[in-house]
């Protein structure tokens, strides 16, 4: 109507190399992607049944010991969470759990092995480690407690013997050199 011309949809129109380059690409594009998202839910699948055999574990961990937060997370990369620190994921071949913990200094390896079993005796030490930890940090908390409570005194006392001392070699070097 306005100049333009119609077109004829009956006429096959040839397909650029380009255009079936794209189309191709698109495709494998999906293919890869829902290889990718098969194996995340794998990974997470293991996860999950080494969250199980970890249950009688942290059954038998009293309810006011609250240092444990164990959870499977989704993500990128999946992770089954012991506690802040500490978690497993998966390996590069996706068949072994890998048990780590974050650290001042890097991620520290704790254990490795495709073995459920073996995986959970390892989580099973950590959380014991942690547990005597714990304890020996409540133990121990009350005479540190009592140390701070004189360490001001300590504190001022040193403060004083100081200034005395300073004093003191100031007056000394004024008769010395006065």
């Amino acid at each position: 109507m306005w100049g333009r011309k119609r077109r004829d949809d009956t006429s096959a129109e040839p397909v650029s190399p380009l255009k079936e380059a794209l189309q191709q690409v698109r495709i494998e594009t999906a293919e890869r992607s829902a290889i990718v998202l098969e194996m995340r839910d794998a990974e997470m699948a293991r996860l999950e049944m080494l969250n199980e055999a970890l249950d009688p574990v942290f059954a038998e961990i009293p309810a006011h010991v609250e240092i444990f937060d164990r959870g499977v997370s989704r993500g990128d990369v999946p992770r089954l969470w012991i506690d802040v620190t500490a978690f497993v994921l998966m390996g590069r071949d996706k068949r072994t759990y890998r048990f780590v913990q974050e650290t001042r200094y890097g991620r520290k390896v704790l254990s490795e092995s495709s073995d459920i079993p073996e995986t959970a005796k390892a989580i099973t030490r950590y959380v014991a480690s942690r547990l005597i930890e714990r304890e020996r940090a409540l133990a121990g908390g009350e005479p540190r407690e009592i140390s701070s409570r004189t360490q001001p005194w300590r504190t001022a006392v040193a403060f004083f013997l100081g200034l005395m001392i300073g004093a003191a070699a100031l007056a000394m070097a004024a008769l010395a050199f006065g």
